[in-house]
């Protein structure tokens, strides 16, 4: 990838993580902001919007960051491994590992006394069903041997790159966080081979 494609895929991915964090942030913290909308309070509007932007390309560059670390580490995976089944299968127990760890430890840590695990193995799912998805979609665009390293970078990195809100378990910078990073990193995975031009 030349410089010229690598601004454009960061100026695009700036834009995506702006706007998704402005949507997002607007309906997960509705209740808070509906009275804006009811009095039409154009300037205060204007104000979060721009707040939420800024977050947002924080949240892309966050993404940025993970996208390019995965991108060096699967090279580094095949090259040690040497066989792309083998290192597909490592990556395999590895989502495996930091999904259970993601519900495991969080409860842990978090839960309340009598509090169900099913909020916390329900956004698990959640990530887990949402990279199957974009993954597929990336295999269908380019091949099979995509799957799985897709798969990878959506659970994986998605909830490495989460973590900083993971630490502090505030429900709602939990979801402006998660939303955006999923978006963006989606963007990034089905949006690089043509840029670059290859299957």
């Amino acid at each position: 990838m030349n410089s010229r494609k690598w601004v454009k895929l960061f100026l695009s991915t700036l834009v995506v993580g702006g706007i998704s964090t402005g949507i997002v942030g607007f309906a997960i913290k509705w209740n808070e902001y509906k009275h804006l909308f009811a009095s039409f309070d154009v300037k205060e509007i204007i104000s979060v919007l721009i707040w939420l932007i800024g977050v947002g390309f924080i949240f892309s560059v966050i993404s940025q960051m993970g996208f390019f670390a995965y991108l060096t580490i699967h090279r580094f995976g095949l090259g040690i491994f040497r066989s792309v089944s083998l290192w597909n299968s490592v990556q395999l127990v590895l989502i495996a590992f930091v999904l259970f760890d993601l519900v495991y430890f969080r409860y842990q840590l978090f839960a309340e006394e009598g509090e169900s695990l099913f909020s916390y193995i329900g956004i698990a799912v959640f990530i887990f069903i949402f990279g199957l998805i974009v993954a597929y979609i990336k295999m269908k665009q380019t091949n099979k041997e995509a799957f799985v390293p897709a798969l990878f970078f959506m659970t994986v990195v998605t909830i490495i790159e989460w973590f900083p809100v993971l630490r502090i378990n505030e429900e709602s910078w939990l979801y402006l966080m998660l939303f955006p990073l999923l978006i963006c990193n989606a963007y990034q995975l089905l949006i690089l081979h043509k840029l670059i031009g290859t299957k």
